[in-house]
């Protein structure tokens, strides 16, 4: 979100977009820990419906699916991506102690 934010003030906007557009795979890791603004909003947007039926997402997040349409705001964008990944998907829920937790537990 934040080289979104910076792509527009840079005026690459359109060249960030057409990048992400030709990746084979876009993973976004750590979905949700920021709040959406209208123009990360729409700009997710823009992602989501130029990978939709043409290549593939990976998003990590801690916060449920269930969750994400108030994350996202403004109901109509929300659903509208929601509606493009939840439906196209496969979810697969972690269960159990955090993976870092562990490992800082082994390394004392």
């Amino acid at each position: 979100m934040d080289e979104i934010s910076l792509a527009k003030l840079q005026g690459t906007y359109h060249q960030f977009i057409n990048n992400i557009q030709k990746t084979k795979l876009l993973i976004i890791d750590d979905f949700g820990l920021t709040s959406f603004d209208q123009k990360t909003r729409q700009a997710f947007m823009d992602i989501v419906d130029y990978k939709y039926d043409q290549s593939s997402m990976i998003i990590t997040s801690q916060i449920p699916v269930s969750n994400w349409h108030q994350l996202i705001g403004e109901g109509t964008i929300a659903d509208a991506i929601l509606d493009r990944l939840v439906h196209s998907s496969h979810r697969i829920k972690l269960n159990g102690e955090s993976l870092r937790k562990n490992r800082k537990l082994t390394n004392i």
